[in-house]
């Protein structure tokens, strides 16, 4: 791809405006030398104002969801995207949640501009497994890890059960939950079949990928063992 619209792909401006940071002398490879647009510079040694350009295409990162924060582009209210760079919102191709958390559940969230890797992560085949950790208005009454490592529990609204799940109980009221399918709601509608309800909400982790030391509300690319994370095991 030619370095204007490299550039303008990743949200910088449109082909005329990047075409004036060209004439302007404002793209430089590594070294300070000025590019052109139809120069073949690798993607790392591009500099913008002297500085390097936002992460390449085909990347997957992770984002440390804060309550309070939809996962949409549209919706009223704070947003996921407020917490990205803002040139994100206009590459191309778009940056997308891989799945999503509701507004109230804080937590791993992934996102992606690699489509590809998108629908290989949520794919039912994958079986991904996700933890969450939930604390609830009322204790567990006892047999919740039964019914939902059954297979049986069919929800609201729903024409088929859900696929087994694992519950490890925590306190009185919190609990551990892996899930290797990602229905509406799930976990708050799991536990609202058992006559309780879900005051706090988190995901743990994707896989075998944690947040780790990830702070609420910050973003880091993942690598390529990050991302082979995924398709793991989760941590017991």
């Amino acid at each position: 791809m030619k370095l204007l619209k490299h550039i303008a792909h990743l949200g910088y401006g449109s082909r005329k405006q990047v075409a004036a940071m060209l004439r302007d002398g404002r793209i430089t490879d590594a070294d300070g030398n000025e590019l052109d647009a139809d120069s073949r510079v690798e993607h790392e040694r591009i500099h913008l104002d002297g500085e390097p350009l936002d992460i390449a295409p085909g990347f997957v990162a992770m984002l440390h969801k804060p309550v309070g924060y939809t996962c949409s582009t549209k919706d009223a209210g704070r947003l996921i995207y407020d917490l990205l760079p803002s040139r994100w919102r206009a590459r191309e191709p778009a940056v997308s949640t891989v799945g999503r958390l509701d507004r109230d559940t804080s937590g791993l969230l992934l996102l992606t501009d690699d489509g590809a890797m998108l629908h290989k992560i949520i794919s039912p085949r994958a079986q991904v497994e996700k933890i969450y950790e939930a604390e609830l208005a009322q204790d567990l009454r006892g047999d919740e890890a039964a019914l939902f490592a059954s297979g049986t529990l069919m929800l609201d609204s729903e024409t088929t059960p859900l696929a087994p799940a694992r519950l490890d109980v925590l306190a009185p009221r919190r609990a551990r939950l892996v899930l290797s399918e990602g229905r509406y709601h799930q976990v708050r509608r799991m536990f609202a079949a058992t006559g309780n309800h879900v005051v706090a909400l988190h995901r743990a982790a994707i896989g075998a990928l944690t947040l780790g030391d990830l702070p609420s509300g910050q973003w880091r690319a993942l690598d390529a063992g990050d991302i082979a994370a995924v398709f793991q095991p989760p941590p017991d």
